[in-house]
Parts: structure tokens; C-alpha cells; sequence
């Protein structure tokens, strides 16, 4: 992956229904030879899928919910139970697995406390491997995820210099 393909993904995070022609017109490439990288980096599988980003607010659901999660062992088994579990819940958006005092760092959205109760009391304490929940309510978002920083993978810093 090279310069072009690097700009190439970084406006597509920005705006993946840009058209091939303007595309191809902002990263100086001919509409044909930016169409054969587009299709070579999906091909590749580094475009997995073209997404939307909704506004949360206008959905009604403005409470954003971080929740640690601590298993009653660290077997094998109960982890599988668990991530499949978790797999089959639709409110929640991600589910890391970390290290430290939690097993698992999970994020979901809901319209308000009484929502978040239910998937609370409902769903994620009727796992049967959950130990122990810790809930952080998110007051306000400072930075939303609105794509990789390309930049640092051409091996110099933002100013040019190598890393």
C-alpha cells in the first residue's frame, strides 16, 4: 500500500459515497487507475464495507454505556459462553477483550436509564459466566471515531520526518 492507496482510503473514511470521478480527481489519478485501486483494496479486504454514521441524538438514543465485565473464571469455556452471548445481543455496538482488573470492556447505546436497565437486568446479568458488571455512563463525547489515522502507516511522523 503506497501513498495514493493511503489517501485514497482516508477520504473514502470520511465520505464513502464520493463518486470515482471526484475521487479520483482529489487524489490525482486517472478515473480508471483510482477504480483499479478501489477495487484491489476491497479485493484485499482492506475496505471490509461502506458504512453510514447516524446521528445518535436524532435516534433517540443519547446514552452512550461503558461496561467492564468480569467473569467467574478464565476458562476457556466460559469465555466462548460469553462472546457468544454477547454475539447474539444487538444493543451492544463493541466488546473488547482486555487485560487488567476486567475481562471484557463492552459499549452500547440506549435511549435512556429505564433502556439501559432492561439490557442491564435483562440480558447481561442472566450470563451465566458474568461475575461482575461495572457501568460507566459516558457524560459527553470529547472525540467520535471518524476513522484510522492513515498517516502514521507511511513510516514518518505527521511532519515528514521517518518515525
Amino acid at each position: 500500500m503506497d501513498s495514493l492507496d493511503r489517501k485514497i482510503l482516508s477520504i473514502l473514511q470520511k465520505n464513502s459515497r464520493i463518486s470515482m470521478a471526484r475521487l479520483s480527481d482529489q487524489v490525482g489519478l486517472s478515473l480508471s487507475a483510482c477504480h483499479r485501486r478501489v477495487k484491489m483494496l476491497e479485493a484485499n479486504g482492506v475496505i471490509e464495507a461502506y458504512t453510514v454514521r447516524l446521528d445518535r441524538a436524532s435516534l433517540n438514543l443519547e446514552m452512550q454505556v461503558f461496561i467492564e465485565v468480569k467473569l467467574t473464571s478464565p476458562r476457556r469455556e466460559d469465555a466462548l459462553a460469553f462472546e457468544d452471548e454477547i454475539a447474539r445481543m444487538p444493543e451492544v455496538l463493541e466488546c473488547h477483550l482486555i487485560s487488567g482488573e476486567f475481562d471484557y470492556l463492552i459499549r452500547l447505546m440506549t435511549k435512556n436509564t429505564a433502556d439501559y436497565e432492561r439490557i442491564y437486568r435483562g440480558r447481561l446479568s442472566q450470563i451465566p459466566s458474568v461475575a461482575q458488571m461495572k457501568t460507566l455512563l459516558s457524560l459527553s463525547t470529547v472525540k467520535e471515531f471518524e476513522g484510522l489515522n492513515l498517516e502514521d502507516l507511511s513510516g514518518t511522523k505527521g511532519d515528514g520526518l521517518p518515525a
